[in-house]
Protein backbone atom coordinates (compact mmCIF):
# COMPACT_ATOMS: atom_id res chain seq x y z
CA UNK A 1 0.00 0.00 0.00
CA UNK A 2 1.66 3.39 -1.45
CA UNK A 3 2.24 5.28 1.63
CA UNK A 4 1.50 8.69 -0.40
CA UNK A 5 -1.73 7.53 -0.23
CA UNK A 6 -2.54 8.31 3.05
CA UNK A 7 -0.48 11.21 3.67
CA UNK A 8 -0.82 15.09 3.50
CA UNK A 9 2.64 15.95 4.69
CA UNK A 10 5.45 14.38 6.21
CA UNK A 11 8.73 16.86 6.97
CA UNK A 12 11.54 17.21 9.61
CA UNK A 13 11.50 20.52 11.32
CA UNK A 14 13.35 23.01 14.13
CA UNK A 15 13.62 25.67 16.15
CA UNK A 16 16.37 27.63 16.70
CA UNK A 17 17.86 31.28 17.54
CA UNK A 18 21.00 33.07 17.05
CA UNK A 19 22.18 34.56 20.59
CA UNK A 20 19.59 37.45 21.63
CA UNK A 21 17.67 36.77 17.96
CA UNK A 22 14.17 35.24 17.58
CA UNK A 23 12.74 32.02 17.26
CA UNK A 24 13.46 30.91 13.54
CA UNK A 25 11.13 28.32 12.30
CA UNK A 26 12.57 25.84 9.58
CA UNK A 27 11.70 22.50 7.48
CA UNK A 28 14.69 20.38 6.88
CA UNK A 29 14.85 20.15 2.80
CA UNK A 30 18.19 18.27 1.51
CA UNK A 31 19.86 19.49 -0.40
CA UNK A 32 22.26 16.57 -1.75
CA UNK A 33 20.57 12.93 -2.31
CA UNK A 34 22.52 9.92 -1.80
CA UNK A 35 22.04 6.01 -1.46
CA UNK A 36 24.26 5.10 1.01
CA UNK A 37 23.53 1.30 1.24
CA UNK A 38 21.01 -1.43 -1.17
CA UNK A 39 20.91 -4.79 -1.17
CA UNK A 40 18.16 -7.50 -1.96
CA UNK A 41 16.34 -6.62 1.31
CA UNK A 42 17.37 -2.97 2.80
CA UNK A 43 17.78 0.02 1.14
CA UNK A 44 18.69 3.20 2.87
CA UNK A 45 18.84 6.66 1.45
CA UNK A 46 20.51 10.25 2.76
CA UNK A 47 18.63 13.57 2.39
CA UNK A 48 21.56 16.09 3.50
CA UNK A 49 21.65 19.92 4.10
CA UNK A 50 24.97 20.95 4.38
CA UNK A 51 25.50 24.60 6.76
CA UNK A 52 25.13 27.84 4.72
CA UNK A 53 27.29 30.48 6.29
CA UNK A 54 25.99 33.02 3.64
CA UNK A 55 22.34 32.19 4.64
CA UNK A 56 21.03 34.71 7.52
CA UNK A 57 18.44 32.01 8.31
CA UNK A 58 20.13 28.73 7.89
CA UNK A 59 21.42 26.82 11.82
CA UNK A 60 24.80 26.13 11.78
CA UNK A 61 24.74 22.55 11.66
CA UNK A 62 25.00 19.64 8.88
CA UNK A 63 21.64 17.80 8.99
CA UNK A 64 21.82 14.46 7.47
CA UNK A 65 18.30 12.64 7.33
CA UNK A 66 18.19 8.85 6.66
CA UNK A 67 15.06 6.92 5.61
CA UNK A 68 15.21 2.96 5.75
CA UNK A 69 13.15 0.46 3.93
CA UNK A 70 13.44 -2.79 4.73
CA UNK A 71 11.57 -5.94 2.43
CA UNK A 72 8.60 -7.12 4.27
CA UNK A 73 8.10 -4.80 6.71
CA UNK A 74 5.35 -2.72 6.94
CA UNK A 75 6.70 0.67 7.34
CA UNK A 76 9.86 2.70 7.27
CA UNK A 77 12.33 3.87 9.52
CA UNK A 78 14.27 7.46 10.15
CA UNK A 79 16.71 8.73 11.61
CA UNK A 80 18.89 11.88 11.30
CA UNK A 81 22.68 12.89 12.37
CA UNK A 82 23.02 16.64 13.49
CA UNK A 83 26.92 17.69 13.59
CA UNK A 84 28.75 21.04 13.93
CA UNK A 85 32.29 20.98 13.29
CA UNK A 86 34.88 23.17 15.81
CA UNK A 87 34.53 26.54 15.02
CA UNK A 88 31.11 27.49 13.73
CA UNK A 89 29.12 30.34 14.94
CA UNK A 90 26.92 30.04 18.35
CA UNK A 91 23.28 29.33 18.57
CA UNK A 92 20.34 28.29 20.48
CA UNK A 93 18.44 24.76 19.42
CA UNK A 94 14.84 24.71 20.68
CA UNK A 95 13.16 22.17 19.37
CA UNK A 96 13.43 19.56 16.64
CA UNK A 97 11.07 16.20 15.34
CA UNK A 98 9.44 14.68 12.35
CA UNK A 99 5.47 15.69 11.31
CA UNK A 100 3.08 13.91 9.60
CA UNK A 101 0.08 15.36 8.94
CA UNK A 102 -2.58 12.92 7.60
CA UNK A 103 -5.55 12.46 5.44
CA UNK A 104 -7.88 14.16 7.29
CA UNK A 105 -11.14 12.68 5.65
CA UNK A 106 -10.09 9.56 6.58
CA UNK A 107 -8.01 9.19 10.06
CA UNK A 108 -10.33 9.81 12.76
CA UNK A 109 -9.28 7.56 15.83
CA UNK A 110 -6.20 8.83 17.44
CA UNK A 111 -4.78 6.45 20.12
CA UNK A 112 -1.63 7.53 22.70
CA UNK A 113 -2.36 4.88 25.60
CA UNK A 114 -4.55 2.35 26.46
CA UNK A 115 -6.75 4.58 28.48
CA UNK A 116 -6.66 7.32 26.02
CA UNK A 117 -7.76 7.17 22.63
CA UNK A 118 -11.22 8.39 21.06
CA UNK A 119 -12.31 9.60 17.81
CA UNK A 120 -11.35 12.92 17.70
CA UNK A 121 -12.69 16.32 16.13
CA UNK A 122 -12.27 17.47 12.84
CA UNK A 123 -9.61 20.27 11.95
CA UNK A 124 -12.32 21.79 10.77
CA UNK A 125 -13.95 21.76 14.20
CA UNK A 126 -10.78 24.74 15.02
CA UNK A 127 -12.01 27.29 12.49
CA UNK A 128 -13.63 30.58 14.37
CA UNK A 129 -16.69 29.45 12.65
CA UNK A 130 -16.98 25.95 14.56
CA UNK A 131 -14.90 26.77 18.49
CA UNK A 132 -14.01 29.09 20.66
CA UNK A 133 -10.31 29.88 21.88
CA UNK A 134 -9.77 29.91 25.44
CA UNK A 135 -6.94 31.26 27.42
CA UNK A 136 -4.16 30.16 25.38
CA UNK A 137 -4.22 29.29 21.49
CA UNK A 138 -3.84 25.54 21.42
CA UNK A 139 -6.87 25.24 23.36
CA UNK A 140 -10.84 25.36 21.88
CA UNK A 141 -14.13 24.64 22.97
CA UNK A 142 -16.23 23.11 19.90
CA UNK A 143 -19.50 25.59 20.03
CA UNK A 144 -20.62 23.58 16.09
CA UNK A 145 -17.89 20.55 15.65
CA UNK A 146 -19.13 18.42 12.43
CA UNK A 147 -19.82 15.45 14.89
CA UNK A 148 -22.22 17.10 17.00
CA UNK A 149 -22.33 14.52 20.05
CA UNK A 150 -18.52 16.71 20.40
CA UNK A 151 -20.18 19.89 21.17
CA UNK A 152 -19.17 21.26 24.57
CA UNK A 153 -16.23 19.95 24.50
CA UNK A 154 -12.37 21.06 24.59
CA UNK A 155 -9.73 19.85 22.60
CA UNK A 156 -6.37 20.49 23.45
CA UNK A 157 -3.51 19.25 22.42
CA UNK A 158 -2.00 19.08 25.35
CA UNK A 159 -3.84 16.67 26.64
CA UNK A 160 -2.62 13.76 24.88
CA UNK A 161 1.37 14.64 25.89
CA UNK A 162 2.78 11.58 27.21
CA UNK A 163 6.46 11.37 29.38
CA UNK A 164 9.04 9.75 27.30
CA UNK A 165 9.80 6.72 29.48
CA UNK A 166 5.99 5.76 28.40
CA UNK A 167 5.97 7.24 24.96
CA UNK A 168 6.33 3.79 23.06
CA UNK A 169 3.50 3.98 20.15
CA UNK A 170 1.15 6.56 19.42
CA UNK A 171 -1.15 7.31 16.01
CA UNK A 172 -4.38 7.23 13.79
CA UNK A 173 -6.89 4.75 12.27
CA UNK A 174 -9.01 5.26 9.61
CA UNK A 175 -12.01 3.21 9.09
CA UNK A 176 -11.87 3.09 5.25
CA UNK A 177 -10.04 1.82 4.56
CA UNK A 178 -9.33 0.03 7.78
CA UNK A 179 -4.99 1.11 8.52
CA UNK A 180 -3.31 2.46 11.10
CA UNK A 181 -0.38 4.70 11.43
CA UNK A 182 1.44 4.67 14.23
CA UNK A 183 5.51 6.30 15.43
CA UNK A 184 7.01 3.97 17.55
CA UNK A 185 9.83 4.80 19.51
CA UNK A 186 12.37 1.79 20.16
CA UNK A 187 14.71 4.19 22.47
CA UNK A 188 14.48 7.34 24.04
CA UNK A 189 18.26 7.73 24.16
CA UNK A 190 18.12 10.43 21.79
CA UNK A 191 15.47 12.43 23.75
CA UNK A 192 16.38 15.59 25.70
CA UNK A 193 15.18 16.04 29.25
CA UNK A 194 15.66 12.13 30.42
CA UNK A 195 12.90 10.12 31.17
CA UNK A 196 9.89 12.38 32.87
CA UNK A 197 10.55 15.21 29.76
CA UNK A 198 7.29 15.73 28.57
CA UNK A 199 6.87 15.67 24.48
CA UNK A 200 3.36 15.74 22.25
CA UNK A 201 2.26 12.73 20.71
CA UNK A 202 -1.25 13.21 18.34
CA UNK A 203 -3.62 15.57 18.57
CA UNK A 204 -5.85 17.12 16.14
CA UNK A 205 -5.03 17.49 12.39
CA UNK A 206 -4.42 14.64 11.86
CA UNK A 207 -1.13 15.49 13.42
CA UNK A 208 1.48 12.17 14.60
CA UNK A 209 4.72 13.63 15.77
CA UNK A 210 8.15 12.06 16.75
CA UNK A 211 9.29 14.89 19.15
CA UNK A 212 13.62 14.52 19.36
CA UNK A 213 13.93 17.33 21.25
CA UNK A 214 12.19 20.27 23.00
CA UNK A 215 11.40 22.91 25.83
CA UNK A 216 7.60 21.97 26.57
CA UNK A 217 6.86 21.28 30.36
CA UNK A 218 10.48 22.59 31.12
CA UNK A 219 10.88 26.44 29.53
CA UNK A 220 14.29 26.97 27.97
CA UNK A 221 16.41 25.03 30.72
CA UNK A 222 16.10 22.43 28.07
CA UNK A 223 17.24 24.43 24.80
CA UNK A 224 20.87 24.02 24.74
CA UNK A 225 23.01 26.99 23.98
CA UNK A 226 25.99 26.49 21.87
CA UNK A 227 28.78 28.64 22.16
CA UNK A 228 31.55 29.92 19.47
CA UNK A 229 33.09 27.21 18.05
CA UNK A 230 31.86 24.71 20.50
CA UNK A 231 31.77 21.04 17.84
CA UNK A 232 28.96 19.04 18.92
CA UNK A 233 27.43 15.76 17.05
CA UNK A 234 23.92 13.71 17.92
CA UNK A 235 22.23 10.89 16.02
CA UNK A 236 18.27 11.45 16.70
CA UNK A 237 16.57 8.02 16.01
CA UNK A 238 15.68 6.01 14.35
CA UNK A 239 12.16 5.59 14.97
CA UNK A 240 9.94 3.15 13.01
CA UNK A 241 7.17 4.47 10.95
CA UNK A 242 4.52 1.44 10.94
CA UNK A 243 1.24 0.99 9.01
CA UNK A 244 -1.21 -1.68 10.03
CA UNK A 245 -4.68 -2.82 8.67
CA UNK A 246 -7.61 -5.11 9.01
CA UNK A 247 -10.82 -6.06 7.65
CA UNK A 248 -13.60 -3.23 7.14
CA UNK A 249 -15.66 -3.31 10.29
CA UNK A 250 -12.71 -4.29 12.66
CA UNK A 251 -12.39 -2.46 16.39
CA UNK A 252 -10.12 0.40 15.83
CA UNK A 253 -8.36 -0.65 19.45
CA UNK A 254 -7.25 -4.18 17.44
CA UNK A 255 -5.15 -1.76 15.37
CA UNK A 256 -3.68 -0.20 18.60
CA UNK A 257 -2.82 -3.98 20.00
CA UNK A 258 -0.91 -4.79 17.06
CA UNK A 259 0.83 -1.82 17.19
CA UNK A 260 1.81 -2.13 20.87
CA UNK A 261 2.89 -5.83 19.52
CA UNK A 262 5.07 -4.57 17.29
CA UNK A 263 6.58 -1.81 19.42
CA UNK A 264 7.38 -4.53 21.63
CA UNK A 265 9.40 -5.90 18.90
CA UNK A 266 10.77 -3.05 17.76
CA UNK A 267 12.41 -2.58 21.38
CA UNK A 268 14.08 -6.13 21.74
CA UNK A 269 15.75 -5.10 18.51
CA UNK A 270 17.38 -2.37 20.17
CA UNK A 271 20.11 -1.39 18.82
CA UNK A 272 19.58 -1.92 15.40
CA UNK A 273 22.11 -3.65 13.61
CA UNK A 274 21.58 -2.03 10.16
CA UNK A 275 22.06 1.56 10.18
CA UNK A 276 24.68 2.49 7.51
CA UNK A 277 25.93 5.54 9.68
CA UNK A 278 29.09 4.41 11.80
CA UNK A 279 27.72 7.16 14.05
CA UNK A 280 25.46 5.18 15.21
CA UNK A 281 27.43 2.49 17.20
CA UNK A 282 26.01 -1.20 17.32
CA UNK A 283 25.34 -3.60 20.00
CA UNK A 284 28.85 -5.08 20.50
CA UNK A 285 30.06 -1.32 20.48
CA UNK A 286 28.09 -0.62 23.33
CA UNK A 287 28.28 -0.94 27.27
CA UNK A 288 26.79 -2.37 30.33
CA UNK A 289 26.19 -1.13 33.73
CA UNK A 290 24.61 -3.09 36.52
CA UNK A 291 24.37 -2.96 40.73
CA UNK A 292 21.95 -2.84 43.31
CA UNK A 293 20.52 0.39 44.73
CA UNK A 294 20.23 0.50 48.47
CA UNK A 295 18.18 3.15 50.32
CA UNK A 296 19.73 4.41 53.72
CA UNK A 297 17.71 5.98 56.26
CA UNK A 298 18.40 6.62 59.68
CA UNK A 299 14.73 7.33 60.95
CA UNK A 300 13.17 5.15 58.61
CA UNK A 301 13.04 1.77 59.29
CA UNK A 302 14.13 -0.82 58.01
CA UNK A 303 16.95 1.76 58.27
CA UNK A 304 18.49 0.57 54.65
CA UNK A 305 16.44 -1.33 52.25
CA UNK A 306 16.37 -2.49 48.40
CA UNK A 307 15.49 1.09 46.45
CA UNK A 308 12.27 -0.87 44.80
CA UNK A 309 11.81 0.44 41.76
CA UNK A 310 14.24 3.07 41.21
CA UNK A 311 14.88 5.14 38.44
CA UNK A 312 18.90 4.78 37.19
CA UNK A 313 20.43 6.46 34.42
CA UNK A 314 23.39 7.40 32.92
CA UNK A 315 23.53 11.58 31.87
CA UNK A 316 26.23 13.51 30.87
CA UNK A 317 28.17 14.76 34.27
CA UNK A 318 26.91 17.26 36.03
CA UNK A 319 25.11 18.25 39.42
CA UNK A 320 22.74 16.91 41.05
CA UNK A 321 19.41 16.42 39.45
CA UNK A 322 20.71 18.08 36.09
CA UNK A 323 20.18 15.27 34.26
CA UNK A 324 16.28 16.76 33.81
CA UNK A 325 17.77 19.66 31.91
CA UNK A 326 20.81 17.99 29.72
CA UNK A 327 20.19 17.98 26.11
CA UNK A 328 23.69 18.04 24.05
CA UNK A 329 23.97 14.00 24.95
CA UNK A 330 22.72 11.05 25.26
CA UNK A 331 20.92 9.64 28.19
CA UNK A 332 20.22 5.65 29.50
CA UNK A 333 17.75 4.40 31.65
CA UNK A 334 16.66 1.98 33.62
CA UNK A 335 14.00 0.78 36.31
CA UNK A 336 15.20 -1.52 39.27
CA UNK A 337 13.22 -4.31 40.41
CA UNK A 338 11.44 -4.60 43.92
CA UNK A 339 14.95 -5.24 45.25
CA UNK A 340 16.57 -2.38 43.69
CA UNK A 341 19.02 -4.60 40.91
CA UNK A 342 19.24 -2.90 38.09
CA UNK A 343 20.70 -3.15 34.50
CA UNK A 344 21.63 -0.16 32.02
CA UNK A 345 22.16 -1.76 28.62
CA UNK A 346 22.59 -0.49 25.07
CA UNK A 347 25.14 2.23 26.37
CA UNK A 348 27.39 4.11 23.78
CA UNK A 349 30.86 4.77 24.80
CA UNK A 350 30.96 7.69 26.86
CA UNK A 351 31.81 9.01 30.27
CA UNK A 352 28.58 9.57 32.05
CA UNK A 353 27.84 10.42 35.62
CA UNK A 354 24.66 8.11 37.46
CA UNK A 355 21.78 9.46 38.45
CA UNK A 356 18.75 7.77 39.98
CA UNK A 357 15.67 8.84 42.81
CA UNK A 358 13.34 6.01 44.03
CA UNK A 359 9.89 6.11 44.50
CA UNK A 360 8.23 7.26 47.70
CA UNK A 361 11.59 8.58 48.71
CA UNK A 362 12.46 12.27 48.80
CA UNK A 363 15.64 13.55 46.81
CA UNK A 364 17.82 12.86 43.81
CA UNK A 365 20.48 10.20 43.99
CA UNK A 366 23.96 10.91 42.62
CA UNK A 367 26.56 8.05 42.45
CA UNK A 368 29.32 9.06 45.04
CA UNK A 369 32.27 8.05 43.46
CA UNK A 370 32.40 9.95 40.36
CA UNK A 371 32.27 9.24 36.61
CA UNK A 372 31.77 6.35 34.90
CA UNK A 373 33.91 5.33 31.84
CA UNK A 374 31.52 3.28 29.56
CA UNK A 375 34.29 1.96 26.96
CA UNK A 376 32.67 -0.06 24.06
CA UNK A 377 31.88 -3.66 24.68
CA UNK A 378 32.32 -3.05 28.35
CA UNK A 379 30.47 -4.45 31.42
CA UNK A 380 30.80 -2.84 34.49
CA UNK A 381 28.93 -4.29 37.62
CA UNK A 382 28.29 -1.13 40.38
CA UNK A 383 27.79 -4.04 42.97
CA UNK A 384 25.98 -2.50 45.79
CA UNK A 385 25.80 1.38 46.00
CA UNK A 386 23.64 3.33 48.61
CA UNK A 387 21.14 6.34 48.58
CA UNK A 388 21.67 8.48 51.56
CA UNK A 389 17.93 10.00 51.48
CA UNK A 390 17.85 13.46 52.72
CA UNK A 391 17.06 13.55 56.46
CA UNK A 392 18.32 15.26 59.28
CA UNK A 393 15.81 14.25 62.42
CA UNK A 394 12.90 12.03 62.99
CA UNK A 395 9.77 13.04 60.75
CA UNK A 396 6.77 15.23 63.16
CA UNK A 397 4.44 15.30 59.90
CA UNK A 398 4.05 14.65 56.04
CA UNK A 399 2.14 15.50 53.66
CA UNK A 400 1.90 13.45 50.09
CA UNK A 401 4.02 11.08 48.92
CA UNK A 402 7.13 11.83 47.40
CA UNK A 403 7.10 10.46 43.85
CA UNK A 404 7.77 13.34 42.12
CA UNK A 405 4.96 14.22 40.89
CA UNK A 406 1.43 16.00 42.46
CA UNK A 407 -0.67 13.09 41.31
CA UNK A 408 -2.42 11.96 44.52
CA UNK A 409 -3.29 14.85 45.72
CA UNK A 410 -7.26 16.66 45.52
CA UNK A 411 -7.91 17.11 41.52
CA UNK A 412 -11.50 18.64 41.21
CA UNK A 413 -13.85 17.74 38.69
CA UNK A 414 -13.38 19.75 35.53
CA UNK A 415 -15.87 23.01 34.98
CA UNK A 416 -18.68 21.05 32.54
CA UNK A 417 -18.13 24.03 30.22
CA UNK A 418 -14.86 22.61 29.76
CA UNK A 419 -14.52 19.00 29.87
CA UNK A 420 -13.27 16.67 27.48
CA UNK A 421 -15.41 13.35 28.14
CA UNK A 422 -12.15 11.46 27.67
CA UNK A 423 -11.11 12.07 30.88
CA UNK A 424 -14.22 12.15 32.98
CA UNK A 425 -13.83 8.84 36.05
CA UNK A 426 -10.28 8.62 34.07
CA UNK A 427 -6.97 7.95 36.54
CA UNK A 428 -5.93 11.32 34.77
CA UNK A 429 -8.49 13.46 35.50
CA UNK A 430 -5.84 16.66 36.07
CA UNK A 431 -6.03 16.39 31.77
CA UNK A 432 -9.16 18.47 31.76
CA UNK A 433 -8.82 21.85 30.91
CA UNK A 434 -9.28 25.07 33.28
CA UNK A 435 -9.05 23.45 36.55
CA UNK A 436 -6.79 26.68 37.64
CA UNK A 437 -9.94 28.29 37.91
CA UNK A 438 -11.68 25.82 40.49
CA UNK A 439 -9.48 26.68 43.27
CA UNK A 440 -10.82 29.48 43.22
CA UNK A 441 -14.26 28.04 43.09
CA UNK A 442 -13.50 25.92 45.99
CA UNK A 443 -11.29 29.23 47.76
CA UNK A 444 -13.70 32.21 46.87
CA UNK A 445 -12.35 34.02 49.97
CA UNK A 446 -10.43 31.60 52.38
CA UNK A 447 -7.69 29.80 51.81
CA UNK A 448 -6.83 25.47 52.12
CA UNK A 449 -6.55 25.18 55.92
CA UNK A 450 -4.43 21.39 56.64
CA UNK A 451 -4.59 20.07 60.03
CA UNK A 452 -2.20 17.40 60.72
CA UNK A 453 -3.63 14.47 61.83
CA UNK A 454 -7.04 15.16 60.69
CA UNK A 455 -6.78 16.16 57.21
CA UNK A 456 -6.18 13.58 54.54
CA UNK A 457 -3.93 15.34 51.42
CA UNK A 458 -6.02 12.64 49.12
CA UNK A 459 -8.89 14.66 49.70
CA UNK A 460 -8.31 18.15 51.65
CA UNK A 461 -4.78 19.44 49.32
CA UNK A 462 -5.53 21.05 46.51
CA UNK A 463 -3.11 19.58 43.46
CA UNK A 464 -1.65 22.87 42.65
CA UNK A 465 -1.12 26.49 44.68
CA UNK A 466 -2.28 29.13 42.98
CA UNK A 467 -3.69 32.66 43.11
CA UNK A 468 -7.12 33.59 43.20
CA UNK A 469 -9.36 35.35 40.81
CA UNK A 470 -10.90 38.12 41.87
CA UNK A 471 -14.48 39.94 40.36
CA UNK A 472 -12.35 42.52 38.46
CA UNK A 473 -10.24 40.14 36.84
CA UNK A 474 -6.95 40.59 38.64
CA UNK A 475 -5.31 38.31 40.90
CA UNK A 476 -4.41 37.91 44.58
CA UNK A 477 -1.52 35.94 46.17
CA UNK A 478 -2.80 32.99 48.24
CA UNK A 479 -1.38 31.30 51.43
CA UNK A 480 -2.14 28.02 52.82
CA UNK A 481 -1.93 26.75 56.13
CA UNK A 482 -0.89 23.60 58.01
CA UNK A 483 -1.81 22.86 61.28
CA UNK A 484 0.17 20.71 64.00
CA UNK A 485 0.70 19.98 67.23
CA UNK A 486 4.16 19.66 68.86
CA UNK A 487 4.62 17.92 72.39
CA UNK A 488 7.96 19.33 73.21
CA UNK A 489 9.84 21.62 71.48
CA UNK A 490 13.60 20.64 71.17
CA UNK A 491 16.16 23.75 70.94
CA UNK A 492 20.02 23.99 70.10
CA UNK A 493 19.09 22.94 66.38
CA UNK A 494 16.84 23.91 63.57
CA UNK A 495 14.05 21.60 62.71
CA UNK A 496 13.80 21.09 58.75
CA UNK A 497 10.99 21.33 56.44
CA UNK A 498 11.60 19.69 53.02
CA UNK A 499 9.43 20.73 50.05
CA UNK A 500 9.88 19.26 47.22
CA UNK A 501 8.08 21.02 44.47
CA UNK A 502 6.62 18.65 41.17
CA UNK A 503 6.76 21.61 38.97
CA UNK A 504 6.47 25.67 39.17
CA UNK A 505 6.12 28.63 36.70
CA UNK A 506 6.55 31.83 37.35
CA UNK A 507 6.63 31.28 41.47
CA UNK A 508 7.32 32.06 44.65
CA UNK A 509 6.18 30.30 47.70
CA UNK A 510 7.13 32.14 51.21
CA UNK A 511 7.12 30.38 54.39
CA UNK A 512 5.83 31.95 57.78
CA UNK A 513 6.03 30.54 61.57
CA UNK A 514 3.13 31.17 63.40
CA UNK A 515 2.38 34.91 62.07
CA UNK A 516 2.01 36.26 59.11
CA UNK A 517 4.26 39.02 58.71
CA UNK A 518 4.66 39.80 55.21
CA UNK A 519 8.03 42.03 55.85
CA UNK A 520 9.56 39.24 57.11
CA UNK A 521 9.24 35.51 56.18
CA UNK A 522 11.27 32.83 57.15
CA UNK A 523 12.31 31.61 54.09
CA UNK A 524 11.19 32.62 50.81
CA UNK A 525 12.55 30.34 47.46
CA UNK A 526 12.38 33.83 45.35
CA UNK A 527 10.33 33.15 41.84
CA UNK A 528 11.02 30.03 39.94
CA UNK A 529 10.03 27.94 37.06
CA UNK A 530 8.97 28.17 33.85
CA UNK A 531 7.53 24.56 33.02
CA UNK A 532 3.93 25.38 32.04
CA UNK A 533 2.74 22.32 33.39
CA UNK A 534 -0.53 24.11 35.54
CA UNK A 535 -1.96 25.06 31.49
CA UNK A 536 -0.69 22.27 29.72
CA UNK A 537 -2.46 19.87 31.91
CA UNK A 538 0.30 18.29 33.45
CA UNK A 539 1.07 16.64 37.05
CA UNK A 540 4.59 17.53 36.95
CA UNK A 541 7.29 19.54 35.14
CA UNK A 542 10.98 20.13 36.86
CA UNK A 543 11.43 18.69 40.24
CA UNK A 544 13.10 20.83 43.25
CA UNK A 545 13.65 19.96 46.31
CA UNK A 546 13.77 22.85 49.04
CA UNK A 547 15.07 22.31 52.74
CA UNK A 548 14.61 24.90 55.28
CA UNK A 549 15.63 25.80 58.63
CA UNK A 550 13.16 26.25 61.01
CA UNK A 551 14.60 27.75 64.37
CA UNK A 552 13.19 26.38 67.07
CA UNK A 553 12.63 29.45 69.10
CA UNK A 554 9.88 30.55 66.64
CA UNK A 555 7.92 27.27 67.57
CA UNK A 556 5.91 26.10 70.74
CA UNK A 557 4.65 23.60 72.93
CA UNK A 558 1.11 22.91 71.46
CA UNK A 559 -0.38 24.13 68.41
CA UNK A 560 1.72 25.76 65.45
CA UNK A 561 0.75 26.69 62.05
CA UNK A 562 3.10 26.83 59.12
CA UNK A 563 1.80 29.40 56.25
CA UNK A 564 2.95 29.17 52.62
CA UNK A 565 2.42 31.79 50.24
CA UNK A 566 2.61 31.98 46.73
CA UNK A 567 3.15 35.81 46.12
CA UNK A 568 3.32 36.09 42.20
CA UNK A 569 0.06 36.74 41.73
CA UNK A 570 0.95 37.80 37.76
CA UNK A 571 -1.70 35.55 36.30
CA UNK A 572 -3.46 32.31 36.13
CA UNK A 573 -1.09 29.95 35.56
CA UNK A 574 1.15 30.83 38.03
CA UNK A 575 1.89 28.82 40.95
CA UNK A 576 3.64 25.20 42.26
CA UNK A 577 2.99 21.98 42.33
CA UNK A 578 3.97 20.17 45.50
CA UNK A 579 5.21 16.72 45.25
CA UNK A 580 5.80 15.98 49.38
CA UNK A 581 6.83 18.25 52.37
CA UNK A 582 8.21 16.74 55.49
CA UNK A 583 8.88 18.56 58.59
CA UNK A 584 11.45 16.74 60.76
CA UNK A 585 12.85 17.70 64.47
CA UNK A 586 16.37 17.65 65.06
CA UNK A 587 18.12 14.47 65.47
CA UNK A 588 18.52 14.80 69.45
CA UNK A 589 14.86 14.65 69.82
CA UNK A 590 13.30 12.03 72.07
CA UNK A 591 12.22 9.03 69.70
CA UNK A 592 8.90 7.90 69.12
CA UNK A 593 6.02 7.77 66.33
CA UNK A 594 5.66 10.46 63.82
CA UNK A 595 2.65 12.59 63.67
CA UNK A 596 0.45 10.92 60.80
CA UNK A 597 -0.48 13.25 57.91
CA UNK A 598 -3.95 12.14 57.53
Amino acid sequence: MALTQHLVCRYWDLNWSQKGGKDIFDVISGTRFKIVYKDANRVEVSFFRPYDPKSGTSIPLNIDKRFVLMRGSSGFYSYGIYERPSGWPAFNFNQTRITFKLQKDRFHYMAVADDRQRLMPCPEDLMPDRCQQLAYPEAHVLTNPCEHELCGEVDDKYQYTMDNKDMKVHGWVSANPMVGFWIISPSNEFRNGGPTKQNLTSHVGPTCLAVFQGAHYAGSDLCPSFEEGEPWQKVFGPVFIYLNSAPMGTPCPALWQNAKAQAMTEEMAWPYSWPASPDFPKAAERGTVSGRLLVSDPFQPPYVWGGKYAFLGLAAPGELGSWQTESKGYQFWTQADANGHFCIRSIRAGVYDLYGWVPGVVGDYKFEKGSIHVQPGAVIELGDITYTSPRDGPTLWEIGVPDRTANGFFVPDANPKYVNRLFLNHPQKWRQYGLWERYTDLYPTQDLVYTVGQSDWRTDWFFTHLNRFKPDGSFEPTTWEVRFQIPEVVTGSPYKLRIATAAANGAAIQLFVNKLDYRKPVFDTMQYGRDNAIARHGIHGLYKLWTIDVDPHLLRVGPNSFYLRQRKASGPFTGVMYDYLRLEAPACSPSGPALASS
